[in-house]
């Protein structure tokens, strides 16, 4: 049963370890943000789209679960570990990672990431739903 969960997981935990890979480089490789006005810069779109992906990942390969009566813990499951992932991630910039800064702007550009992949993988389900009623 374990090796079903993670072989049915591997490309979301395939993609929180590029993104782990990706926070943990030093500073220099990316272009620093100077006010909350540079809020839409590239440096928070990446960080929306990494954590948008990742919760779309966790869903759509637990899509069957998202069918069963279990619907509500895997929504509960996939918004709270990305949100938490998306702090520890900033966290470990912060204290951790050399020549990296944790910043609570990119903490909110994750958080928004994780909803917007879980509002990105509804839309789907119920685009598909609608063409199997027709």
């Amino acid at each position: 049963m374990k090796s079903n969960v993670l072989l049915r997981n591997w490309p979301p935990i395939l993609w929180a370890l590029m993104i782990l890979l990706l926070t943990g480089l030093p500073g220099s490789y990316f272009p620093q943000i100077v006010s909350f006005w540079d809020w839409l810069s590239p440096d928070k779109v990446v960080h929306l789209l990494l954590f948008g992906i990742l919760s779309f990942l966790m869903l759509w390969s637990n899509r069957q679960q998202y069918f069963e009566s279990k619907k509500r813990s895997l929504i509960s499951f996939v918004l709270i570990s990305g949100t938490i992932y998306g702090g520890l991630t900033e966290f470990l910039q912060a204290f951790v990672f050399v020549g990296r800064h944790g910043n609570i702007f990119d903490f909110f550009a994750n958080m928004t990431g994780t909803f917007s992949g879980f509002a990105l993988f509804v839309l789907i389900i119920q685009k598909n739903n609608q063409k199997r009623k027709r």
